[in-house]
């Protein structure tokens, strides 16, 4: 999904992961604003490659678990900005909380994932 809609990872450090999207004719609703769904997956995609890379992967993989989101202004083009910052990294959870801003740095959306921390079988 990330590469149909364009997400891209821009920055990588220890305690965060950023990204951007563009607002174009693959993430808009009909009414020609950003569309929530599109939001929510850039949302996902930041705080699921988070919790994996810091997990050990020969014995943990991490999966959603629960989303949510508040959309607080409309977005009809450019690109918007993401970073998903740990609220909680537990043994068997990871709670991140996910800032989408506009070019102009205002707050789009704020978004907070859970993502379950799940033993890979052997």
């Amino acid at each position: 999904m990330s590469e149909t809609i364009g997400i891209e990872i821009t920055e990588l450090t220890t305690n965060s992961v950023k990204g951007r999207m563009p607002v174009d004719h693959r993430t808009v609703q009909p009414m020609g604003i950003l569309h929530g769904g599109a939001s929510v997956a850039l949302a996902e995609t930041l705080g699921s490659i988070a919790s994996n890379l810091i997990v050990d992967h020969t014995k943990y993989t991490c999966v959603g678990m629960e989303i949510n989101a508040n959309h607080l202004r409309p977005v009809g083009s450019g690109f918007v900005y993401a970073e998903a910052s740990p609220v909680h990294i537990g043994k068997k959870t990871h709670v991140w909380n996910i800032e989408i801003k506009n070019e102009a740095g205002k707050m789009v959306c704020i978004s907070r994932l859970t993502m379950a921390i799940v033993e890979v079988s052997k």
